[in-house]
C-alpha cells in the first residue's frame, strides 16, 4: 500500500470515530443537552470530516459538510435555536453524511438528490443565499475594542490582571480555499477566546483583468488580547495547517507587582469583573473554559488532577493481526494444558518445584489470554448508535413518533459478538417500532403519550452480557398469535398453550402476524432467523410481554467467543464441558429425592422445589432412555429465563478454562451442543448448550401431550 492510500485509509477510519461522536452529540442535544461542550464536539466532528475530505478533493463530501458545519456554527453563536424540527434535520443530515462518507470511501457517489435536498433545507433554515453573508455580519457585529485590565482593588492585591497579547500575521494559500475553509470562521474562533482587532492587507490584490478567482491575494494582521496561552491560539489554525502562512508573536508582558500572599488572590472574582467591565471578551464557552483554567492554576493540586484525567494514548492495529494473536494464545492454552497433564501423570514426577512451576505457567497463560481478549473487547456504544438511525428511518416510514433510549453503552463485549449482533438487533428494533408500538392516535386513546419509547440496554450479569430490547407498546396479542399459528397449520386447533409457549410461537419459521406484506418486518417475521443467529453466538433469547404495557426481548450472550470456564464431565465414556456460568451447584443423587413423571421423565427435589432431571446421555442420543434413574451426579443449572433444571452425568473430572472451537464451522450444528474444545490429553470434547438441552424437552417445542401439526 502506497503512502497516500494508507493516509486515505486512516482518514476514513477517523471518519468513523467522528461520525460516532457526531451521533452521540446530536442525540444529547435532542435530549436537551445544548451546553457549549456538546455543541462544540458536534461542530468539531463535522469540521474534521470536511477538512480531511478537502485534502483528498472529495468535493461532494466537502460541500455537504460545509453547509452542515455552517448551520452548527449558527447554533454555537446562538443565532439558531435547536428546536424539534432543527434537531430532526440535523439527525437526517448526520445519516446523510455517514452515507456520503461510505460512498466516498468506495470511490463512487450515486444519486446526489437526497444530499442536495438536505442542503436546500439548510439554506432555507439559514436564510437562503444570505447564510454566508450573515456569517460576515456576525463578525462585523463583534466588539473588537481593546480590553481594559486595570481595576480598583485593595492595596495589598495586584493592580493589573495579566493578559496575553499576540500579534498574528495570517495569509491563506490557494489550497485553503479549495478545501472550503473560511478565514472568517477562524477569526470568529479567535474572537471567542479574547478581544480581537483585525486589519486586512490589500497590497497584493491585482487588477480585475488579471485576477484569478481561485487564487489567494488577501492577508490579515491580527491583534488578540486573551487569557489563553499561545498553544490555544495556534490550535485555532490546526485545520488549515500547511495551507496558510502563519506567524504568531507574543507581546512582552509588563512585570506584575509582587504579591506577598498569592493564596489570597481570587481569580474567579477578577474574571467576573473582567466580563462586567470589558464587553469585548466573549461570554461563551471559551471564556468559561478560561475561567476554569484560571481556577485550576490557583490550586496547586490542579496539575496533578490534569495528569490523571489526560486522555490515554492509543494505537491502531489491523484486526487480522489481533485475530492471529488470539488464535496463537488459544493454541498456547491448549498446549499448556497438555504439558501439565502429561507431566503430572508421568511416573517420575512428584517434585514440588515442578508442580509449582506448572501452576505458575498456568497462571501466566491465563493472564496472557485475558489480556489478549481484552484487546478485542469494545463497548456496544457504536452498535447502539447505529440502531438510533434504524429507529428514525422506521418511524418516518410508519408515521410514528419514537424515542430510542439506551443504557449501558459502555458495556464491553468481544468485537466479533458486536459485529454479529448488528443484524438480529436491527430486525428486532424494526419490529418493535413497526408492530410493537401503536400509532400516535391509538396511544392517545389508550392514555399514553403520543411518542413511543424503545429501550436498548446492555449489562454484564453472571459472566455474560445481557441485552434487552423493550418497547412501551401494546404487547403481544396472544389470542391473535395462537389463532394465526393454527391458521398456518403450525399448531393443532385443540392445542392448549400457556403464555410462554404462545410467545415462543413467534420463533417458528414462517410465522407472521402482519396483515399485509411491506418492506418493514412485522413482529415475528424472521424471528426464527434472529433466534438462530443468537444461538450461533452461544446465546439465548427470551420474551416477556404484558398486554397494553409492551414487550421485552432479552438476549443472553457470552462475553467472548474464544474461551470459557467450564466443568469437565463424563457421560457413558464421552467427555463434555458444562459452562461454569450456567452451574448453580451439584446436588446429592438420592432415590428418595427423585420422582417419576411417566416412563422416562423424572424430577428432582431440591430444597422442597421440584426441578426437571435431564439425563444428558439419553437426551444427546449417546445411550437409550431408561425407566430407571442411573447412578451419577446431578448438576443444578439455571437457564436464561431463570428456570432451573438438573443435568444427570456419570461423574465430574475437574474445572478448567477451555478454548472454544466452532462445531458448526468445522462440521454442522448439533442440537444441545454449543461448540467443541481440545482437552489437555488431545481429545475433542463437546461443550454443552444447557439452554438447548432444557429446551429440547420443555420450552422450544410444543409439549408432547398436545397434538402438533407440522408446517407443510
Amino acid at each position: 500500500m502506497d503512502a497516500m492510500a494508507e493516509i486515505r485509509l486512516t482518514f476514513f477510519q477517523e471518519c468513523e470515530e467522528q461520525l460516532a461522536a457526531l451521533e452521540k452529540g446530536l442525540l444529547s442535544m435532542q435530549e436537551g443537552d445544548t451546553d457549549s461542550e456538546t455543541v462544540n464536539a458536534v461542530f468539531r466532528a463535522v469540521h474534521s470530516i470536511k477538512g480531511g475530505a478537502g485534502a483528498f478533493k472529495l468535493d461532494a463530501l466537502v460541500s455537504f459538510a460545509h453547509v452542515f458545519e455552517t448551520s452548527l456554527d449558527r447554533v454555537r453563536s446562538g443565532s439558531l435555536a435547536t428546536d424539534a424540527d432543527v434537531m430532526k434535520l440535523f439527525l437526517r443530515a448526520a445519516d446523510a453524511l455517514s452515507d456520503l462518507v461510505a460512498e466516498s470511501r468506495n470511490g463512487s457517489i450515486g444519486d446526489t438528490a437526497p444530499y442536495d435536498a438536505i442542503e436546500e433545507e439548510f439554506n432555507a433554515l439559514m436564510g437562503g443565499a444570505d447564510a454566508d453573508a450573515g456569517a460576515d455580519d456576525d463578525l462585523a457585529g463583534m466588539d473588537f475594542s481593546p480590553v481594559t485590565t486595570a481595576f480598583d482593588v485593595p492595596e495589598d492585591g495586584p493592580q493589573v490582571l495579566p493578559v496575553n497579547v499576540f500579534h498574528i500575521r495570517f495569509r491563506p494559500l490557494r489550497d485553503m480555499y479549495a478545501k472550503a475553509n473560511d478565514p472568517v470562521a477562524l477569526f470568529r474562533e479567535l474572537g471567542r477566546i479574547g478581544s480581537l482587532t483585525c486589519q486586512c492587507d490589500l497590497k497584493n490584490l491585482p487588477f480585475l483583468d488579471t485576477m484569478d478567482p481561485e487564487d489567494s491575494y488577501l492577508s490579515w494582521d491580527l491583534r488578540l488580547e486573551t487569557l489563553s496561552e499561545q498553544a490555544a491560539v495556534k490550535e485555532v489554525f490546526d485545520f488549515v495547517d500547511g495551507d496558510c502562512d502563519l506567524f504568531i508573536e507574543a507581546e512582552a508582558k509588563p512585570q506584575a507587582p509582587a504579591v506577598e500572599q498569592p493564596g489570597d488572590l481570587d481569580i474567579v472574582a477578577i474574571m467576573k469583573k473582567v466580563r462586567e467591565e470589558a464587553p469585548g471578551i466573549t461570554q461563551g464557552p471559551a471564556a468559561s473554559a478560561q475561567a476554569a483554567g484560571a481556577t485550576e492554576a490557583s490550586d496547586p493540586a490542579a496539575p496533578k488532577a490534569a495528569i490523571k484525567t489526560a486522555v490515554q494514548p492509543t494505537i491502531r492495529v489491523d484486526l487480522d493481526r489481533v485475530d492471529r494473536l488470539i488464535n496463537l494464545v488459544g493454541e498456547l492454552v491448549i498446549n499448556q494444558a497438555m504439558l501439565t497433564q502429561r507431566v503430572l501423570f508421568s511416573s517420575h514426577v512428584r517434585d514440588r518445584e515442578v508442580t509449582s512451576s506448572l501452576e505458575e505457567l498456568e497462571r501466566l497463560t491465563r493472564e496472557i489470554q485475558e489480556s489478549v481478549m481484552a484487546i478485542r473487547a469494545q463497548p456496544v456504544r457504536p452498535l447502539f448508535q447505529r440502531m438510533s438511525r434504524i429507529v428514525r428511518e422506521v418511524a418516518d416510514a410508519t408515521g410514528k413518533d419514537v424515542r430510542l433510549r439506551t443504557d449501558g453503552e459502555s458495556t464491553e463485549v468481544d468485537k466479533t459478538v458486536v459485529e454479529l449482533l448488528a443484524d438480529p438487533l436491527t430486525h428486532m428494533i424494526r419490529n418493535a417500532v413497526d408492530h410493537g408500538l401503536e400509532s400516535p392516535e391509538q396511544r392517545i386513546a389508550a392514555g399514553k403519550p403520543p411518542e413511543g419509547a424503545v429501550r436498548l440496554a446492555a449489562a454484564h450479569r453472571s459472566g455474560r452480557v445481557i441485552i434487552e430490547v423493550s418497547d412501551d407498546g401494546a404487547g403481544i396479542n396472544r389470542p391473535r398469535v395462537l389463532q394465526k399459528a393454527i391458521a398456518n397449520g403450525l399448531v393443532a386447533p385443540d392445542a392448549q398453550l400457556n403464555d410462554l409457549e404462545i410467545d415462543n410461537l413467534l420463533f417458528l419459521p414462517g410465522f407472521s402476524t402482519a396483515q399485509s406484506v411491506s418492506n418493514i418486518s412485522g413482529r415475528g417475521v424472521g424471528m426464527d432467523v434472529v433466534k438462530r443467529s443468537i444461538q450461533a453466538l452461544g446465546g439465548r433469547i427470551s420474551i416477556a410481554s404484558s398486554p397494553g404495557l409492551g414487550s421485552t426481548f432479552t438476549l443472553s450472550l457470552p462475553l467472548t467467543l474464544a474461551v470459557l470456564d467450564g466443568i469437565v464431565v463424563t457421560v457413558d465414556e464421552q467427555t463434555y464441558v458444562i459452562p461454569l456460568t450456567a452451574i448453580v451447584e451439584t446436588v446429592k443423587h438420592e432415590s428418595s429425592r427423585i420422582h417419576h413423571l411417566g416412563d422416562y421423565s423424572f424430577v428432582l427435589r431440591v430444597r422442597d422445589v421440584l426441578v426437571p432431571l435431564i439425563d444428558v446421555g439419553a437426551e444427546l442420543g449417546v445411550r437409550p432412555p431408561s425407566s430407571q434413574v442411573r447412578q451419577g451426579v446431578a448438576i443444578l443449572i439455571e437457564t436464561a429465563n431463570g428456570s432451573r433444571s438438573a443435568l444427570l452425568v456419570d461423574n465430574i473430572q475437574d474445572q478448567r478454562q477451555v478454548v472454544i472451537k466452532s462445531l458448526e464451522t468445522n462440521y454442522k450444528r448439533v442440537d444441545g451442543i454449543a461448540a467443541a474444545t481440545i482437552l489437555g490429553d488431545g481429545r475433542v470434547a463437546m461443550i454443552l448448550d444447557v439452554d438447548a438441552l432444557v429446551g429440547l424437552r420443555h420450552h422450544d417445542r410444543i409439549p408432547a401431550e398436545i397434538p402438533f401439526a407440522k408446517a407443510s
